[in-house]
């Protein structure tokens, strides 16, 4: 029996996935599954028996990544599931700042009491005139998953779209137009492109990406579109370049005192993926990740652990363990086996950066002495029996 926590409310259609293996806990420090949105973690005293959170969303900087690392607290994300929500908002955000219609909204609203508001808006709405995106350059830095659908639908609205990622998977290059031109510097984006977005992960690489430099390299009048996350952008050299008139207008969907209420700043309350959809697709994802990792120790899209499917184990036990990417290390877990007379049948270990996972597919189930042997190993921080 496994017991989960929610520190945000979870979409019911997710919570339904769990089987009657589960149970919901209102004690935190009962679970072994935290299920979490945008509450705070970084100061929460994170219970010994904790083995998974799974942030419903793309974004985890509300969560300790190494402290859970270090625990031995595998952290899982939903990229992707939100994506269709975020790339609809994107193309909202590059309508709103072509045409003023947020402006002219407003217009509408003070002048509600004009009997003669149709002849009067007749003459006003000259200046709420913009332009249209069609045959517009659009520059996206970060062609994941909202990048790519953002990038697609650009081509069929007619615009001519510019993508850069040096570190572009796979799967993105299959599902991206052909018609996209995949520039290798990011430099050409700011140089030729009239909007640009930036659908990339907050790290310290990509913190304060778009400066004033970068600023300064592009065309007169570039409207910038931030639906990732506001750090992304150093927003005071944003509102420097809206006042010079280099920056035509600024999209973002992070409030914040240095944006709210800006000339050439259209703010939204952080809308991308306030969708039921989106809400329920990163729900059941995450739920189902939650599970795959506690019923058989599989790790997929973790963001502090490596990727690791060995399916459901056959055998008569599955140990795992978590420790420092160093030298030897597998060694010294094989004999820990070996010496009891136990065989291993199936193993993998996959590292990620300063950590590593192991799991051991084993002929014998392991005793008490063994894991604690393992766990003695200097580098292990945890060994769990998945089975």
């Amino acid at each position: 029996m496994f017991k989960y926590h929610c520190l945000n409310p979870i979409a019911e259609v997710g919570l339904e996935k769990f089987s009657d293996q589960y149970v919901k806990t209102e004690d935190v420090n009962e679970a072994d599954g935290i299920l979490v949105r945008s509450a705070a973690m970084h100061d929460m005293e994170l219970p010994d028996n904790l083995l998974a959170i799974a942030r419903a969303g793309a974004g985890v900087n509300n969560i300790p990544l190494d402290k859970c690392a270090e625990k031995g607290i595998v952290v899982f994300n939903t990229p992707g599931a939100n994506a269709n929500g975020v790339k609809e908002l994107v193309i909202a955000g590059m309508l709103l700042a072509s045409r003023d219609i947020v402006g002219g909204i407003e217009w509408v609203k003070d002048n509600q009491a004009d009997e003669n508001i149709s002849k009067t808006a007749e003459k006003a709405k000259k200046n709420f005139a913009g332009t249209e995106i069609q045959n517009k350059k659009l520059g996206i830095i970060g062609l994941g998953a909202i990048g790519v659908k953002v990038a697609n639908v650009a081509k069929h609205l007619g615009m001519e779209v510019y993508g850069y990622d040096p570190y572009v998977s796979v799967d993105a290059a299959w599902n991206l137009s052909r018609d996209v031109k995949h520039v290798l510097n990011v430099e050409e984006i700011y140089e030729q492109c009239d909007i640009i977005t930036i659908p990339v992960p907050l790290m310290d690489a990509t913190k304060g990406m778009i400066n004033k430099e970068a600023i300064e390299k592009m065309k007169d009048g570039v409207i910038l579109l931030n639906f990732a996350r506001d750090l992304l952008m150093d927003e005071k050299a944003v509102l420097d370049g809206i006042k010079s008139g280099k920056v035509r207008k600024y999209v973002s969907d992070f409030p914040n005192p240095t944006t709210a209420g800006q000339d050439g700043c259209i703010v939204i309350p952080h809308l991308g993926a306030s969708t039921e959809e989106s809400e329920d697709n990163c729900a059941v994802m995450a739920v189902k990740e939650m599970k795959d990792y506690l019923e058989n120790g599989n790790i997929i899209n973790s963001v502090n652990y490596p990727k690791c499917d060995m399916g459901v184990c056959s055998q008569a036990g599955r140990v795992a363990i978590f420790h420092k990417n160093i030298a030897n290390m597998i060694t010294k877990f094989t004999a820990c086996f070996g010496d009891n007379g136990i065989n291993i049948s199936d193993m993998t270990n996959k590292s990620k950066g300063e950590v590593a996972y192991t799991m051991l597919d084993i002929e014998t189930a392991a005793s008490e002495d063994i894991i604690k042997k393992l766990q003695s190993i200097d580098g292990v921080f945890r060994v769990r029996v998945v089975k």
